[in-house]
């Protein structure tokens, strides 16, 4: 039962507020329209740019979503801090929904099809997809017993299924998008743009955070130069900030300056904060049977 607790005060409070949103769509089917993310609605009610991300249409969508927050939250704020949790919660969020807006206005502009600017885009599953990068950042190597991988594999191994699903599915086209986008930008967030008090710096240059990694080692000699393109176009300024202040790398090339080893501790806290947390509960567990069987020898 220990797994079941632990659950941070934050997540609860977006857990609420996920389950709200659901129930006000579910009473009042209209509200969809002034919370979903509606690209021929986003220009006069631009506030659904961020309240898409916490309104699950679906009972589905609205349990994944919340195990999935409760659960990872419980791994990744301890040791982001709540603000940092929150900040890379509400950034990803909107940003998967401008990426997505502007996805749906090219996409009617090419095919002429209306439903690319009515169809209602809604649910949490881009931060979930986000959070799952984070996973990726601090426990690579971690394995996952149930799923018989490393825990580095998640967000493609995620993104893959989802793919594969779509081809079986009409309603791909409400979370696809959201979930590649969501890997994206988590991905943007963590490499270029997370603080680091302790190093007062940004991001994580590390080769093993690299974009090519999400791709097998077989994919990584094409996706290494195109990636160091898109790097230069879409944060480009970015990484020369960082260079200057220390060193960067783009693509597969560590630039001068990078700090491999300040990742390599964040990776190391990671595991040193989880094993502490499972030795946490196991402890409590044991505490809560032996309580219980010094409770059945005084009824004895």
């Amino acid at each position: 039962m220990s797994m079941y607790t632990g659950f941070t005060r934050l997540c609860k409070g977006i857990t609420v507020v996920l389950v709200g949103g659901h129930i006000v769509v579910q009473i009042l089917p209209s509200a969809l329209s002034y919370l979903a993310l509606i690209p021929a609605k986003t220009i006069p009610f631009a506030w659904n740019l961020i309240t898409a991300g916490y309104t699950e249409q679906s009972i589905y969508g609205l349990v994944i979503s919340t195990i999935g927050l409760l659960f990872v939250g419980k791994l990744l704020e301890p040791i982001w801090g709540s603000r940092e949790f929150l900040k890379f919660i509400f950034v990803v969020n909107f940003l998967t929904s401008v990426c997505v807006f502007i996805t749906a206005i090219a996409l009617y502009y090419i095919t002429t099809q209306e439903i690319y600017l009515y169809m209602p885009v809604s649910g949490f599953q881009g931060v979930l997809s986000g959070f799952l990068v984070g996973i990726k950042q601090i426990l690579p190597d971690q394995d996952l017993s149930l799923l018989k991988i490393k825990a580095k594999w998640l967000p493609s191994l995620a993104l893959l299924v989802s793919i594969i699903i779509s081809f079986f599915t009409t309603e791909s086209a409400s979370y696809l998008p959201t979930m590649i986008f969501g890997t994206y930008i988590g991905w943007i967030y963590l490499r270029y743009w997370q603080r680091k008090p302790e190093t007062k710096r940004r991001g994580d240059p590390s080769d093993e955070f690299a974009f090519s990694t999400f791709f097998p080692e077989f994919c990584r000699p094409v996706i290494n130069p195109l990636a160091t393109i898109f790097e230069r176009m879409l944060c480009g300024r970015r990484s020369e900030m960082s260079d200057e202040s220390g060193g960067y790398t783009l693509g597969s090339t560590t630039l001068p300056g990078s700090d491999p080893i300040e990742a390599s501790r964040r990776r190391e806290r990671g595991a040193r904060a989880l094993e502490e947390r499972l030795a946490a509960e196991r402890l409590a567990a044991t505490g809560r049977a032996d309580k219980t069987e010094e409770n059945a020898t005084e009824n004895v």
